[in-house]
């Protein structure tokens, strides 16, 4: 009998993607395999949610109206629904949709393979929610989505009240992984070949609110940064609260700390940051920013904005575009506010007219394009090494180029280089001659290409025979470590922006 297969659905912000990851290793260690792309189906459908948007639920249930007469036509075939929205509306799911066979929370990700077995014994949805963390979840197995990048979750939570937000009520309170955990996650990933990092949490400069320990982050970054083979590294997001001098110095003094930052401002009105519960002000964001740039002259600063909030006058919007033009951001990813079911904005009075926050949003967005563009005009003529990356490029195909990241992350498309190949996870230099505001062009031959580990790992991957599965149990433990995962992609889509 062939394994079962499995699809993993995800909505939302990057701890999304990495529960998904997680979610993915687990079902593989529980004998599933992946559903082929392009596939007309598979046996489990995952759908991890979010619920930073007003309508996110009328997604979920339009979506898994559409598996109706899949389900039906395929005997067998079972449905999950978790993350934030399932940890919100827990029992509603299933009375909205009594089709959906598994419900399960932000907090019990490990749980899903025995809900799953239970659901298909007891021929009856098994609804679990937990309220607080049953496993941190980058204990579990992983099935991740590159063979040379990986996230590395170093708290899970929040302890921030932002009235726009949900994301404390759902994901709990901070909580920090010990150092030493963090660094032996990142040794193991090196070990297989990974040499770009991403230190993930909610509010990740906030880490070692656990023991007081207000420079536990910079002491980390400079930790991770001396790990050996480790090549790049990244982290997101910070709050502007907690950005302390000395992760400033751990940045600009370690070689393997990229000089990029994503810093959400959320708005640059002093009075719509306090209506936001967001315990900074303009003067404090921007002078980050020229901290950050006296120390890093080069560094790439991205950064979050909502427009529209409840109450935001023209005067208060004003305020955010000028905040733009001094900070003058690399990118900036812009949101009209939308109201977040159980959050006090949502209640708050002066719902600004949708009308009036198109007309803003479009006049940020039509600066920070300007902004964007000539940021990258910058770079024009300078030599950058850039990891080629898989999937980045949408036309790399149709124009025969490869995509990657430089060093501040900012996308390239470069020509192939001449006699060589360059494959996912390798180095290759390259002269940069056009930018646009979304990414820069190398339209030359690449300069050099530098074979890495993690090229070789990548090619490791691809060449590899699908995993025999393994047997399924109900909740009983398994003997010995879990196997070391392995990559496989898991789409994301939208974006939160609670940081």
């Amino acid at each position: 009998m062939s394994a079962r297969t499995y699809e993993v659905r995800t909505y939302g912000c990057q701890m999304n993607v990495h529960d998904s990851e997680r979610l993915s290793g687990l079902l593989e260690g529980a004998g599933y395999v992946r559903a082929p792309a392009g596939s007309d189906g598979a046996d489990v459908v995952v759908f991890n949610t979010c619920a930073v948007r007003e309508n996110a639920d009328n997604r979920l249930y339009g979506n898994l109206g559409q598996l109706v007469p899949k389900k039906a036509a395929r005997p067998g075939m079972q449905i999950a629904v978790g993350g934030c929205l399932a940890q919100k509306d827990r029992d509603t799911i299933v009375k909205r949709a009594p089709w959906v066979d598994v419900v399960f929370g932000t907090h019990n990700i490990g749980q899903l393979p025995v809900l799953l077995e239970r659901a298909r014994i007891a021929e009856e949805a098994q609804v679990e929610i937990v309220e607080s963390l049953e496993t941190f979840p980058s204990t579990l197995p992983s099935r991740r989505e590159s063979a040379y990048a990986a996230w590395v979750a170093i708290s899970v939570g929040c302890n921030n009240t932002c009235t726009f937000c949900i994301v404390p009520a759902l994901r709990g309170k901070e909580k920090d992984r010990r150092p030493g955990d963090v660094l032996a996650e990142v040794e193991a990933l090196v070990a297989e070949g990974v040499i770009e990092v991403t230190l993930l949490g909610q509010n990740v400069n906030a880490y070692g609110s656990d023991i007081g320990d207000r420079e536990a982050f910079g002491k980390l970054l400079r930790a991770t940064g001396a790990v050996e083979g480790l090549e790049r590294i990244r982290f997101t997001s910070p709050h502007p609260r907690d950005f302390t001098d000395d992760v400033i110095a751990a940045m600009a003094e370690t070689p393997t700390v990229m000089h990029q930052l994503h810093m959400p401002l959320q708005s640059g009105s002093d009075r719509v940051l306090k209506a936001m519960r967001r315990s900074y002000r303009q003067d404090r964001y921007l002078g980050i920013i020229e901290k950050v740039r006296a120390a890093m002259p080069d560094a790439a600063i991205t950064t979050d904005i909502i427009v529209g909030f409840p109450g935001e006058t023209e005067e208060d919007f004003a305020q955010t575009l000028h905040v733009v033009r001094e900070a003058r951001f690399a990118q900036a990813f812009t949101f009209q506010y939308s109201k977040r079911p159980g959050t006090p904005a949502a209640d708050m009075d002066g719902q600004i007219p949708k009308a009036v926050v198109q007309e803003r949003y479009e006049r940020l967005v039509a600066l920070q394009e300007e902004i964007s563009w000539e940021q990258n005009k910058t770079q024009v003529g300078r030599t950058l090494e850039v990891l080629v990356a898989e999937g980045e490029g949408r036309k790399d195909d149709a124009t025969r180029r490869l995509s990657g990241r430089a060093p501040d992350n900012r996308l390239v498309h470069f020509e192939r280089p001449e006699g060589g190949q360059a494959r996912p996870g390798d180095m290759v230099t390259v002269e940069i001659t056009y930018a646009a505001p979304h990414h820069l062009l190398a339209e030359r031959p690449a300069l050099s290409v530098r074979r890495t580990r993690a090229g070789d790992a990548w090619e490791r991957r691809t060449a590899a025979p699908a995993p025999q599965p393994v047997g399924v149990m109900l909740g009983l433990p398994t003997i010995g470590a879990p196997a070391a995962g392995t990559a496989g992609p898991v789409a994301a889509t939208g974006g939160c922006a609670a940081g």
